[in-house]
């Protein structure tokens, strides 16, 4: 598999990731194939892993835990925290006290020393980023964690995070993981020109964009969902959405540019995400073996010109078709109180 390195850490990442989201109850609850699953990755040279504390609440970060024995010092271990973690209100968020006991559950978890990328999952309007930043440096210095990212962070934030840490002599973040794909490409305005401007290594999450880009999905009665789909990010299919009625008209014209091009529509998809300069690893969430086969090619997939202009043609450069894809909406744009005080 090809390599690069994550933005100026010097670490070397394969520019397939592995994610584990899908790992544990909320998609694949047999351990023993998800074992399989992630030794699989390894033996086709993914070398980066991605997973977060609250991804079937720390079950994923167990599995992986028994899946890097004997292998963990061959692996760009990542995580991430700031999802609740229980129900007391300060096991969540990017505070000091929480994120202190948050890296130590998932070393206990992981069955790891250290983690080699501690990433912030998403902002916190709570917490002054001064106080994230100071107690991620302390855990990077107490050698607990090689390297700091950030996840869904706004290129504000991104520029705020930078400046922070200059003044108050903290470690920068070294990373940025933005969802990115063919039907979300909100990226492209602000937070892929910042990661490149500031060096910041980028690791995109869903370049199929919750499964809307491996052609599964190409009729209404198609979008009939069930297990962690429906009941988790059901808002991601609904038909009332424009911006979802868009994609399966998209996803015939998508299909047909692949076919044109010899290439699966995942391919394609994956592909494109690796084909901007500012990203070195995008992150793939195979539930099972079969799943995780079909997307290993793409990361020797590139994409010609030609391709990507028609691309650029079907969904134009920095639109997101469904916004709610990102996961993410600034509490000033959600909370109506915060535009009206």
């Amino acid at each position: 598999m090809r390599t690069t390195t994550l933005g100026r850490t010097g670490i070397t990442v394969g520019r397939l990731a592995l994610g584990t989201m899908m790992l544990g109850s909320w998609g694949n609850p047999d351990h023993d194939e998800a074992v399989r699953l992630v030794h699989t990755a390894l033996d086709a040279g993914i070398n980066l892993v991605d997973t977060a504390d609250m991804y079937s609440g720390g079950e994923a970060e167990t599995i992986l835990g028994k899946a890097l024995k004997g292998r963990r010092d061959h692996v760009v271990l990542a995580t991430k925290a700031h999802f609740p973690m229980g129900e007391d209100p300060n096991q969540r968020g990017n505070s000091r006290r929480w994120i202190r006991q948050a890296v130590e559950g998932s070393l206990r978890r992981l069955r790891t020393d250290r983690i080699d990328l501690y990433q912030i999952h998403r902002p916190d309007p709570t917490t002054d980023i001064d106080e994230t930043l100071s107690v991620l440096s302390d855990l990077v210095r107490e050698g607990k964690v090689m390297a700091i990212g950030s996840s869904d962070f706004p290129a504000e934030q991104l520029v705020e995070a930078r400046w922070t840490a200059e003044r108050r002599g903290h470690i920068p973040f070294h990373t940025e993981q933005p969802p990115y794909s063919i039907f979300l490409r909100g990226a492209e305005r602000g937070v892929l020109p910042t990661a490149q401007r500031h060096g910041l290594g980028v690791l995109t999450w869903s370049p199929l964009n919750s499964g809307w880009l491996t052609g599964r999905f190409r009729a209404a009665e198609d979008l009939r969902l069930s297990g962690f789909r429906k009941d988790m990010i059901g808002y991601k299919f609904d038909q009332e959405s424009p911006g979802n009625r868009r994609k399966l008209e998209l996803v015939e014209s998508l299909l047909k540019l692949a076919g044109e091009a010899g290439v699966p529509l995942a391919h394609l998809a994956v592909a494109f995400v690796l084909s901007h300069p500012a990203v070195d690893s995008a992150i793939i969430g195979p539930r099972n073996l079969a799943q995780l086969d079909d997307l290993l090619g793409a990361a020797d997939l590139d994409l010609s010109e030609d391709v990507l202009d028609r691309i650029d043609e079907l969904v134009p450069p920095g639109t997101d078709l469904n916004p709610a894809d990102a996961d993410y909406v600034p509490p000033h744009l959600s909370d109506a109180r915060l535009r009206r005080r």
